[in-house]
């Protein structure tokens, strides 16, 4: 078997370990306020905090760090249940809840009740600030509202190349300056764009056996982009279609 489909069909994935160090995390005017916040523990002043940003922009990072320093526990908010609270209290160790507001209200403020009544550090991550969950079991509200929040804001050029230039050298990939230049002007201001981007790079340089060059990236932008414009016409049909059922028989 010789030629290019040899070479896509030869190449390897392996499982991917990000650097979740605390001198892995691309500290920039940003969101240096969200990492003092971590680096100020165990001086918060209460026993909750929550991280707040959208995908891609460094939350799990950052609980990564805090765990580390504190020995917490980390649980996925879906996860938090009645059966699960008493076992995460019963831990008598600090908390880490990713996707803190997929939580079920009730069993959420049990855990948060029970984290400060024993005087030990509970931290929350989402997309969006807890005062904007909006839950409704008003004692979890007022709860939500009180807690302090250390925002990461959305992508900047400066912190998306330094983000971009993480992301390769994670996957242990030597870009040329005017690769991340050229992405920088054509990509999706965010950090899910970024992943997915180097993600299919990679794919596609192993695949065909090529370094990442400006070409490479050209291809896979199209590519994405074809995906999306899909994407997008298959929601548009489906809304057209439920509209008709909904109103086909109104005149």
């Amino acid at each position: 078997m010789s030629g290019p489909k040899a070479a896509e069909q030869l190449s390897f994935k392996f499982a991917l370990r990000p650097a979740l160090a605390r001198g892995d995390f691309l500290v920039v005017p940003a969101n240096e306020a969200a990492v003092a916040w971590i680096d100020r523990w165990p001086d918060w002043p209460g026993f909750v905090l929550a991280i707040a940003g959208e995908p891609g922009s460094g939350k799990t990072h950052l609980a990564s760090v805090w765990q580390a320093r504190s020995g917490a526990e980390t649980v996925e908010g879906a996860a938090v249940t009645r059966e699960t609270v008493p076992l995460l209290l019963g831990q008598a160790r600090p908390l880490v809840v990713e996707h803190a507001d997929e939580a079920p209200e009730e069993p959420l403020l049990h855990l948060y009740n029970g984290m400060v009544e024993a005087r030990r550090h509970l931290l929350l991550t989402a997309c969006r600030p807890p005062a904007a969950w909006k839950p409704g079991l008003a004692d979890l509200a007022s709860r939500l509202r009180a807690v302090p929040v250390a925002s990461l804001p959305p992508a900047e050029d400066v912190l998306l190349r330094a983000v971009l230039a993480k992301l390769f050298n994670d996957r242990q990939i030597d870009v040329a300056r005017e690769v991340l230049d050229y992405l920088l002007n054509r990509l999706e201001r965010s950090f899910d764009a970024a992943r997915q981007m180097v993600e299919r790079l990679d794919e596609r340089g192993l695949a065909r056996g090529r370094p990442i060059t400006v070409a490479l990236a050209r291809d896979v932008l199209a590519e994405l982009a074809a995906e999306n414009e899909g994407e997008n016409e298959g929601e548009n049909e489906g809304k057209s279609e439920s509209t008709g059922e909904n109103g086909g028989g109104e005149r």
